[in-house]
């Protein structure tokens, strides 16, 4: 029924006549949880782990929330971003009213460790940006996990020091001693072989070894390939950098937990996950360079401006004529992005045809700017280049594409010639009369979206294009 506040009033009755029965403690779990009472909820979960080590999904239960408390994935967040998703629900920090709960408990016990507990709960809640003799890479929410595992460990000790019998707590010890025994690296080596400064020479370096490194590990959950330039979300979750641009032209949520990325996608600032790569390129050199070979052939591909030429179905375009273009369907975010992304900056334009999809005839644009909207809109700034006609159509990820060939004006003499320069006279004469006929409000606006009128060409078959008036 979703009634918290009177599932927790019945499970503390139940707690107190039946102090050691997990399922009243599973009971008073799930109702803080539902009240966003997460700490309390995992002294909870551990109670029913201490008073019954088989119940594997309360084992999960507990894990959940101690991966959520303790391993925080934000460090790959604009620091304009920061605050905003620093507020969500999930806690991904460990709250300092826990901790202190845990160092009044433990004070009686331990006495002067109260104030090392204090150091613990300032480097736990410490802002990872400050700790730079720590931390390898802040844009990495991954990096620091390691970090945080072994502070914890103190602080999981103390949650058991919490516990309030002592079989329980020798009960529950033998459970996370497996984690206490993980070997895990406490610090990535600095590229410059450097020694870090101040206190973390603490961190002794540790290799992982190679047999628990698997390349299915480090898989994009989107092209189910090997990582290439990861980057993770606000949410934590890492993908490829092109495959999760394309998710975002569709819907700006997460993937995986369809948290909403709005922020982040306006802000445009993707940063690779330093640590993810790094153990790529440490321990998976051969599947990188197979994945980088395969990055670079489609690359090679979509650099081609005669065959699978991308095609904006739309207006007519015109040599040396400016062309701007606003851009909201997923397909063509996805074709602007590539034209960037493979340095050609190009593509076609075509008027659409009921029968073919688009005409056979039209203007290769270049861009020249593209101006980015939080909700994933652009205006983009193009210029027309050169005409063409379409030798075959195609499609690619839902954007037309065609294969190309290239048009010139044939060059004629003699009297043909006489007769181009007259009509090229007369049809620059009748523009120049029809633009000083317009009011001044229509005036500016032309001036503003084509530039000025370029003068009269003392020779019309000079340029290998069209004469740009």
């Amino acid at each position: 029924m979703k009634n918290y506040q009177q599932a927790l009033y019945d499970a503390e009755v139940l707690c107190q006549n039946k102090p050691h029965w997990p399922k009243g403690h599973y009971v008073k779990a799930q109702a803080l949880s539902g009240l966003g009472r997460i700490e309390e909820a995992l002294k909870e979960f551990l109670y029913c782990v201490a008073l019954n080590p088989e119940w594997n999904s309360m084992k999960m239960e507990a894990q959940k929330i101690m991966c959520e408390m303790f391993f925080p994935a934000f460090e790959n967040v604009h620091d304009s971003l920061t605050t905003p998703f620093c507020n969500r629900t999930s806690y991904t920090r460990l709250k300092p009213a826990f901790l202190s709960s845990i160092n009044t408990q433990s004070s009686s016990e331990d006495g002067p460790t109260a104030e090392s507990s204090k150091e613990t709960i300032l480097r736990l809640t410490k802002n990872p940006s400050q700790e730079n003799d720590v931390y390898r890479c802040i844009d990495s929410s991954i990096s620091h996990h390691d970090f945080y595992f072994e502070e914890n460990k103190k602080t999981l000790g103390k949650v058991l020091s919490s516990l309030p019998s002592a079989s329980l707590k020798r009960k529950f010890s033998s459970d996370v001693g497996d984690f206490q025994n993980l070997d895990v690296p406490s610090k990535i080596p600095r590229k410059d072989g450097d020694a870090p400064s101040g206190n973390s020479a603490s961190f002794p370096i540790k290799e992982i070894p190679t047999n628990l490194m698997d390349a299915s590990d480090f898989e994009c959950s989107l092209c189910m390939r090997l990582f290439y330039e990861p980057v993770t979300t606000p949410c934590g979750h890492t993908f490829c950098l092109k495959c999760l641009e394309r998710c975002l032209d569709h819907n700006p949520h997460c993937p995986l937990c369809k948290e909403k990325l709005s922020d982040f996608l306006a802000s445009r600032t993707y940063k690779k996950t330093i640590l993810t790569e790094e153990l790529i390129v440490r321990y998976f050199p051969e599947e990188l360079s197979e994945r980088k070979k395969v990055y670079e052939e489609e690359m090679k591909e979509l650099s081609n401006l005669n065959k699978d030429v991308p095609i904006f179905v739309c207006t007519m375009a015109f040599p040396t004529i400016p062309c701007p273009l606003h851009v909201f369907e997923p397909r063509y975010r996805l074709m602007i992005r590539r034209c960037m992304e493979t340095g050609t900056k190009q593509f076609g334009m075509c008027l659409t045809d009921e029968l073919k999809g688009f005409a056979d005839y039209g203007c290769m644009l270049e861009i020249r700017n593209v101006k980015f909207f939080p909700d994933g809109r652009s205006v983009v700034d193009t210029v027309g280049v050169r005409r063409f006609r379409v030798l075959s159509h195609g499609q690619r990820d839902g954007y037309n594409t065609a294969n190309i060939e290239y048009l010139e004006d044939e060059k004629v003499d003699g009297a043909e010639y006489d007769e181009l320069v007259r009509i090229h006279d007369s049809v620059y004469d009748q523009a120049v009369s029809w633009f000083t006929s317009l009011k001044d409000n229509m005036k500016v606006q032309i001036l503003n979206h084509f530039g000025p009128m370029p003068g009269k060409e003392r020779e019309p078959q000079a340029a290998t294009t069209s004469p740009s008036e």
